[in-house]
């Protein structure tokens, strides 16, 4: 397997493809021991248009691992971090103190305090990724409609995407340049 080193790794789901099924969110719960009543991935929908002009979006929403965290410069023990080798956003159980400076920050609502009090949320299971394999949820896809990638490879699946797809990224004026992008 290639090193890490200088990836930089982002999400995107196909709004096309995604049915709202939520296998990406049971496979999350499952692969992260998610505790009962929390989540770190959801299925969204929108409606927009006018009667009888409508259109749906459905897609699997989580955190957008910004390049610009807000919830990084939030938090006062440093807990919530950029890895190096990946890019992501993650959350150093052990220096979290649960004082939710992050939750307050993220404008994603990503984020959620475990029962045993320290921070949690989607970790775009780095755990995988080291060993080479796909995020859980992108691996439990019936549709093949999430896919993760190194944004600084051009030859990522991610990437293609990103260059042949219509997309839009969520809340792009909050300034965080998320990494989670969807296609249209």
């Amino acid at each position: 397997m290639q090193s890490l080193t200088k990836r930089r790794f982002g999400m995107g789901v196909d709004t096309v493809a995604c049915v709202g099924c939520s296998a990406c969110a049971i496979a999350c719960k499952t692969e992260n021991d998610v505790p009962q009543g929390h989540t770190r991935r959801w299925v969204n929908q929108r409606v927009e248009g006018r009667f009888p002009h409508l259109t749906m979006m459905v897609w699997s929403d989580s955190c957008q691992q910004c390049d610009d965290s807000p919830c990084v410069d939030a938090c006062p023990t440093g807990a919530s971090h950029v890895h190096e080798a990946t890019g992501t956003t993650q959350v150093d159980r052990n220096k979290c103190t649960g004082c939710k400076a992050c939750i307050a920050a993220c404008p994603y609502g990503a984020r959620y305090v475990r029962p045993e009090g320290y921070v949690d949320k989607c970790t775009l299971c780095i755990h995988r990724l080291k060993r080479g394999e796909r995020t859980a949820c992108e691996e439990v896809c019936p549709t093949k409609a999430i896919v993760v990638g190194d944004l600084n490879d051009s030859r990522s699946e991610l990437s293609r995407r990103i260059a042949a797809r219509h997309h839009r990224r969520q809340k792009v004026e909050a300034g965080t340049n998320p990494r989670f992008y969807l296609f249209t």
